[in-house]
């Protein structure tokens, strides 16, 4: 019998092998690939969003501010009649000292100049005056906004090589104006504004404070419902529900609460809250209420799966030295499963203060020109502040629109950050 040699046998089982390793790593690069490609491209994706929004939004950071020397008429403003008086006209007056080529008696003129000042200008030295009587019949320096199309127009945002008649200021106007930046009357300072006004109908004066102290309440009632509830939930079914078919049927409606949209929760709070309880329409109150419902099972989920987390040794030990069950779980297993608890909480929540639809549909989305000073005031809440900004036509809301949801993704990117520290600094490894 021949003998055939044993590399002839073990040559072909070679190159199968050979071939087999590298269809292999050609399908295992081919995965790498398109998994770098997806991170690369939603990379690409949110560096175009926070690009776009930080190209039209950084404009509404700042303020066009004009700087006078206002003589207070005590012919146009008298004492008695504070806080009564023709605080336009003043301002007018000290504009038009840097204007020699308007004539004061020509009152379609002095409407021209007036314009180029905000209408919160008026309210700005009323304001000083009142607080001041003895300011009437002084001079004094007043720093005031411009109105939104010349504040457009020292932001690049007007093109001058427009048509006259295409663009919000004619040639006249933007001559003025020129000619007040360039004896030095008009500076750019930080908008504060935007973070300590409320809003108004002035993109120059509108500012978010309302809807910032809004949301606060809305989440405060959010918070002070749903931790509670969504914890003691979660305990319950962990740790001390038997079980059954009915514990299983409610851990599976809870699950899919989760996955509910949140417009289904507005119409739920608008039909139970404010059509049967007859609870105030646009009030943080209801608001948190309804961002409650929808926190609690993502709240509930996140606290059973931190219970999870505790090793079954923990419970045995407790056990062994004598301890009741509720000893065990509130003494041992829910103090180490607080950071889960926490961090879920505050996701829950940071979720809840982008939420715009369930708000909108309470009424949250009012012109309010306010903080509320409880949450039973009216009130708008940053996403709904957002939306309004948005649906409006003047020009200058379309860069304080950017700015607004910048400002909410710092307060989303804050409350997250903060979970990530709770979860690195308390976390347990078992």
């Amino acid at each position: 019998m021949t003998d055939i040699p044993s590399g002839a046998v073990a040559r072909p089982a070679m190159d199968k092998v050979r071939a087999s390793l590298s269809r292999r790593h050609r399908r295992q690069f081919i995965l790498q690939a398109l998994g770098v490609t997806a991170i690369s491209l939603a990379f690409l994706m949110l560096f175009i969003l926070l690009a776009s929004l930080i190209s039209s939004g950084h404009k509404a950071f700042t303020q066009t501010e004009i700087t006078l020397q206002v003589f207070i008429d005590p012919g146009e403003i008298r004492s008695e009649r504070l806080p009564r008086g023709d605080f336009d006209d003043v301002l007018a007056a000290a504009l038009v000292a840097h204007l020699p080529s308007v004539d004061p008696n020509d009152r379609a003129a002095m409407r021209v100049v007036g314009g180029i000042l905000s209408n919160g200008a008026q309210f700005q030295l009323r304001d000083r005056v009142v607080a001041d009587p003895s300011l009437i019949g002084q001079t004094i320096a007043l720093r005031v906004p411009v109105s939104d199309p010349y504040d457009q127009l020292h932001k690049n945002l007007l093109d001058r090589t427009t048509p006259e008649s295409q663009r919000r200021l004619d040639d006249t106007q933007i001559a003025f104006f020129d000619r007040l930046n360039g004896i030095g009357a008009i500076s750019t300072s930080v908008n504060t504004g935007l973070l300590t006004n409320a809003d108004s109908r002035f993109p120059e004066l509108a500012g978010l404070k309302g809807a910032i102290v809004g949301s606060f309440w809305a989440l405060l009632t959010c918070f002070l419902i749903s931790f509670p509830l969504g914890i003691g939930a979660a305990i319950y079914l962990e740790e001390f529900a038997p079980r059954t078919k009915l514990s299983d049927v409610i851990e599976v409606n809870i699950n899919n609460l989760a996955a509910v949209p949140s417009v289904v929760f507005g119409l739920l709070a608008l039909a139970v809250f404010i059509g049967w309880f007859g609870m105030p329409r646009s009030a943080p109150l209801v608001g948190g209420m309804t961002l409650a419902l929808m926190t609690m099972p993502t709240i509930i989920i996140a606290t059973r799966a931190a219970l999870k987390a505790v090793p079954p040794s923990i419970r045995e030990a407790a056990l062994g030295v004598g301890a009741s069950k509720q000893q065990v779980v509130f003494g041992h297993v829910v103090p180490l499963a607080m950071p889960g608890i926490l961090t879920g909480t505050i996701i829950g929540l940071a979720q809840a203060l982008g939420e715009t639809a369930p708000l909108l549909l309470i009424g949250m989305n009012a012109f309010i020109t306010s903080a509320p000073p409880t949450p039973f005031d009216s009130a708008t809440a940053l996403p709904t502040q957002i939306f309004i900004w948005a649906d409006s036509p003047e020009r200058g809301f379309v860069s304080r629109t950017s700015a607004a949801i910048l400002v909410l993704l710092s307060f989303l990117i804050l409350m997250n950050a903060i979970a990530i520290y709770l979860r690195s600094k308390f976390e347990r490894k078992w």
